[in-house]
């Protein structure tokens, strides 16, 4: 395996780094999960950094990087892009240390994210629709002013402050086996896999490190296959916290030699652990946090030992929320939307209604109309929405109908 030739943070930075973050950051709770120690095959455990000050563990990355800053710095200011979580938490930093911050965020960024980061104290600036915008006139206004530019995942104190969750996470399970990682950039799993590598190899002991990338926005395999961080196309995903074309140079060489193995989840995988948490852990996760949880559920993670996978983030803007919860009840086969064509004569409509209730199919939506695309005349269209409990359930439903004589296509 090729030497890593950047710096990475040493056991003893990692652990210097806990006494500094502990200012800000609290110590998350780590709650056992035995729906997802059923489905694995192992002790589950989620490391709850969605209920982290700012809502995400980027407090930890932040603090650490500004704390290090000479006086000479501080007073020349700090600035960032970022659509969301890092912009809250280098504003979050930035007040707690006195310090004067300026984040660019995209123009379309989630209300409460906005309002959280101003509440903060920074001063925001709105630019562009992606997060490219912002990065490019955060670098410019650095240039211009002398402001210190803060990046979300590519510095050695910013991985070495994310470094300390890995060391928290074994003070909660000593006898950890595995740890499951969210990915972006990286500043989370190379903070995560050094410290706990670090600590493994002086304790004598193996710890296995798995990380996990969202499909649309997976650039660490083919950069991993390159053997250098390469740029790649980002498809649209929900997990947008996550969504990074190529990651950090530091970020890369650390990942490379430390982490086991990195997975892909899929957008439907995503939306159903974040229905499961909400169900069975009562848990409020973003979707970017919750790929961890995806990855045991999509039956990515081969069961070694005490598991603990980490909720990175919870700050979901609710009409998100709403949107993916529908995502996830469909993904989960308890949301049924069919097509059906019908003779447009009367009693059809309540023929079906009573065929859906004899299948115990709850109707949440219908659209009745005569103005479908390759409708017949004597036809009309029925587009009908239902809760259903399950696959079987579902394919209940559909047998029902189809008994009857109709022909329901699935939406």
């Amino acid at each position: 395996m090729p030497e890593t030739t950047l710096a990475a943070p040493t056991l003893a930075e990692f652990e210097a780094a806990r006494a500094v973050v502990a200012q800000v950051a609290d110590v998350t709770p780590m709650e056992s999960s035995r729906y997802l120690a059923d489905v694995l095959g192992a002790p589950v455990y989620l490391k709850c950094e969605n209920l982290q000050r700012t809502g995400s563990y980027k407090i930890r990355g932040a603090y650490n990087r500004l704390s290090k800053l000479t006086d000479e710095e501080k007073a020349r200011g700090v600035v960032a892009a970022s659509a969301g979580n890092h912009a809250q938490g280098v504003a979050f930093a930035a007040r707690e240390l006195g310090i004067k911050a300026t984040i660019f965020m995209p123009v379309g960024v989630a209300l409460p994210k906005l309002s959280a980061t101003r509440d903060y104290g920074a001063e925001v600036i709105l630019r562009g629709t992606t997060v490219t915008e912002p990065l490019l006139a955060a670098a410019e206004y650095a240039r211009e002013t002398g402001a210190i530019l803060i990046p979300p995942f590519d510095h050695a104190d910013v991985v070495t402050g994310q470094g300390t969750l890995g060391l928290e996470i074994l003070d909660q399970v000593p006898d950890l086996e595995t740890v499951i990682v969210p990915i972006g950039g990286g500043g989370l799993i190379s903070g995560v896999a050094s410290a706990l590598k670090q600590r493994a190899a002086r304790d004598g002991r193996h710890i296995r490190v798995i990380g996990v990338q969202a499909e649309n926005a997976a650039a660490y395999p083919p950069s991993l296959e390159a053997g250098e961080a390469v740029m790649i196309s980002i498809l649209p995903t929900i997990a947008d916290g996550i969504a990074v074309a190529k990651p950090g140079l530091l970020n890369f060489e650390i990942v490379r030699d430390t982490v086991d193995e990195i997975v892909t989840v899929t957008e439907d995988d995503t939306a159903r652990a974040l229905l499961v948490l909400l169900e069975r852990a009562k848990l409020v996760v973003e979707p970017a946090g919750a790929v961890a949880v995806a990855a045991i559920l999509a039956g990515k993670v081969t069961p070694t030992g005490p598991t603990v996978a980490i909720l990175s983030g919870g700050n979901i803007d609710p009409l998100l929320m709403q949107r993916v919860i529908s995502h996830g009840l469909a993904a989960s086969g308890r949301y049924l939307t069919l097509r059906i064509m019908l003779p447009d004569r009367p009693g059809q409509l309540a023929r079906i209604s009573e065929l859906l209730a004899e299948a115990t199919a709850n109707v949440i939506e219908v659209l009745h109309t005569r103005h479908g695309v390759g409708l017949q005349i004597s036809e009309v269209e029925l587009d009908v929405s239902v809760e259903t409990r399950g696959p079987e359930h579902r394919q209940h439903v559909v047998d029902t109908l189809r008994a009857a004589g109709y022909d329901p296509q699935i939406d």
